[in-house]
């Protein structure tokens, strides 16, 4: 995994169901990870954001969608799932999974590729940073909750934005890096 990019990814969704719910927009940092003697340098190579139209908002949950800020005006222009998971696979190929609650993101992400049947080019590998911080910060007292937002604020990383996918991705790349204490 140390010669593989990352791929720092969040979706937002319509609910928390990944059958009946679906992806309205998905963010992700990819890097690339650059040996630096003991440590590693992280670059960002590409930064996407993609809002995603929605088949089927009748099963979408009102809070999901008043919490993500979904509205017909903002998802106008929207893309279409296939579209968006080709770009994201040939961008984030042979890159490893990175996410905040991997178990939420990944299940959105892998479900969405079966329904399009686009081929999902990631790395097999992938890394939860709710389970990194738990093993870095279980023994400070300050770290109570291990949500983004709370780590954001115990390592004091802005994320204005919380809830729109590209500001949380972006929000986990830096959680990651101050954990891991890089650059």
């Amino acid at each position: 995994m140390k010669k593989h990019n990352l791929a720092f990814v969040d979706v937002e969704t319509t609910g928390f169901d990944p059958i009946k719910n679906e992806i309205i927009e998905l963010g992700a940092i990819i890097v690339k990870q650059i040996p630096a003697g003991n440590t590693v340098t992280l670059e960002v190579i590409h930064e996407l954001e993609y809002k995603i139209k929605p088949r089927r908002l009748e099963t979408a949950n009102p809070q999901a969608l008043r919490i993500n800020g979904y509205n017909e005006a903002d998802w106008l222009f929207a893309s279409e799932l296939d579209q968006v998971l080709k770009d994201f696979s040939e961008k984030a190929s042979g890159a490893t999974f990175v996410a905040h609650n991997l178990t939420f993101d990944f299940r959105f992400v892998e479900n969405a590729f079966l329904e399009s049947g686009v081929a999902n080019k990631l790395h097999y590998g992938k890394l939860d940073t709710i389970s990194i911080a738990f093993a870095r910060l279980h023994e400070n007292e300050k770290a109570q909750a291990f949500s983004l937002g709370a780590l954001a604020s115990l390592l004091e990383i802005k994320n204005e934005k919380a809830h729109t996918a590209l500001a949380d991705a972006r929000t986990t790349f830096l959680v990651y890096k101050k954990l891991l204490n890089l650059n």
